[in-house]
């Protein structure tokens, strides 16, 4: 399966979808993955200046981590083709006009968006509203 790449069918199958908990981000050493691993990341990005991490929040807080803010996940569960265009401009302009900050993660799947744990369920009415025909 190659994913969805028209724009409208894209934002009119978003489903929004918040996980459970809270993740944060933090940064280790390359190096040290194999130790890290076991707090079970559900995302990472190898940076030059270090191992960028998606933690559940309360793995990083007993592993005595330095991390973000909490954050809740928002999984759009359609399958957007890495190759689509607009889906990732749309949602952020939706968010940005209701003042929540967006860090946004593209997977082979799915997109997921990370934003501030306060902000999750206006995050999640305002992709909402993305699907909705305007009236």
């Amino acid at each position: 399966m190659s994913g969805v790449t028209d724009l409208s069918t894209l934002l009119a199958s978003l489903e929004p979808t918040l996980l459970d908990g809270e993740f944060v981000y933090t940064t280790v050493p390359h190096e040290k993955l194999d130790d890290y691993l076991p707090l079970k990341p559900i995302g990472m990005f190898f940076e030059a200046e270090g191992l960028t991490l998606i933690l559940p929040n309360a793995s990083a807080v007993q592993a005595g981590l330095a991390v973000s803010a909490p954050l809740r996940c928002i999984t759009m569960m359609v399958h957007s083709s890495l190759d689509a265009v607009g889906m990732t401009a749309a949602m952020a302009s939706a968010l940005t006009k209701e003042g929540i900050s967006a860090n946004v993660v593209a997977a082979y799947y799915h997109d997921h968006i990370f934003v501030p744990a306060v902000d999750a369920d206006r995050a999640v009415a305002a992709l909402k509203a993305l699907s909705s025909p305007a009236t």
